[in-house]
């Protein structure tokens, strides 16, 4: 286990919503080694797990999902600690750039592409099923469609052109690149119903009452924030120079994300809606952790 002394590893995706995390570290002095996974959160789960990293910034359906199991092993390896951004996310659905599926309709009883097991990729899949009635006509213990973990953002676009799966689930920006270049097709999208980022911290981290490094992270990650809010121009050429998007799209992403002022919070209800429509799902059944159980305040 880490010491007090010791740079916080925070594990996060690096796409465009890393931007306020860059410019706590660069202007604000944010003391933590920044840990890149391409992958997702339900990588981040098993690395934080696995004491690699203290802290995680990730989706919230794949934190609850990892606390919410029936056969959670122990505390969990983690609690959710707070948010980063407000606003939902937009899962944008994509299949192969020449495959004859043209709508959501043409996927049920298809195999869809995931991260990982228990990714939000992969908990979004369900939610969907869900909201087109598919849970409840699948007569098949697999569920409404085959689940093909293939890891990364990229193996997942390869994956729907050369018919590995018939589509998956990534967000939107992150995805418009390549619908604008023609490599894969966008089909549909779903929104999650809850905001869509919350930091998480090790609960091994969070055993020490001395350790001051969480407050001093949310402190730093918090000015991060308003330095994003206040010099977008600067994030812009940050997002369009340093990450996987046009200027264009960057500035398109900036009119429809919100951070929170205050990242040191968790509202339970936004935990419970979450545990509450991913059981419904059935990601989830009803003798997991309870979501007040999830969260550290």
């Amino acid at each position: 286990m880490a010491t007090a002394q010791t740079p916080l590893k925070i594990g996060y995706v690096p796409e465009h919503f890393s931007t306020p995390l860059h410019f706590a570290q660069k202007y604000f002095g944010l003391d933590a080694e920044l840990i890149p996974f391409p992958s997702g959160t339900g990588h981040m789960i098993t690395s934080i797990r696995s004491g690699e990293i203290d802290v995680g910034i990730g989706l919230t359906e794949g934190w609850v999902a990892g606390l919410g199991k029936s056969d959670l092993e122990g505390d969990g390896g983690y609690k959710i600690v707070g948010t980063y951004v407000e606003t939902p996310l937009c899962w944008a659905i994509s299949t192969g750039a020449n495959r004859p599926l043209n709508g959501v309709a043409d996927l049920k009883n298809g195999k869809i592409g995931v991260s990982r097991i228990g990714s939000g990729s992969y908990v979004m899949g369900f939610v969907l099923a869900d909201e087109q009635g598919w849970l409840n006509e699948s007569q098949s213990s697999e569920g409404p469609f085959e689940v093909v973990p293939l890891q990364t953002f990229e193996k997942l676009r390869n994956g729907v052109n050369d018919s590995t799966v018939d589509f998956f689930m990534w967000e939107h920006f992150t995805s418009k690149r390549y619908y604008d270049s023609g490599e894969i097709k966008r089909i549909g999208e779903i929104y999650t119903p809850w905001s869509s980022w919350k930091i998480v911290a090790s609960t091994n981290v969070l055993q020490d009452s001395d350790d001051k490094r969480l407050n001093d992270m949310f402190e730093k990650i918090d000015k991060g924030v308003k330095y994003f809010e206040k010099n977008q121009d600067e994030a812009v050429k940050y997002i369009s120079t340093s990450l996987d998007y046009s200027e264009e799209d960057a500035k398109e992403w900036l009119k429809t994300v919100k951070f929170a002022s205050s990242t040191k919070k968790v509202d339970v209800a936004v935990i419970q809606k979450t545990v509450a429509t991913l059981q419904k799902a059935k990601v989830l059944g009803d003798d997991g952790m309870s979501p007040e159980q999830m969260i550290t305040q």
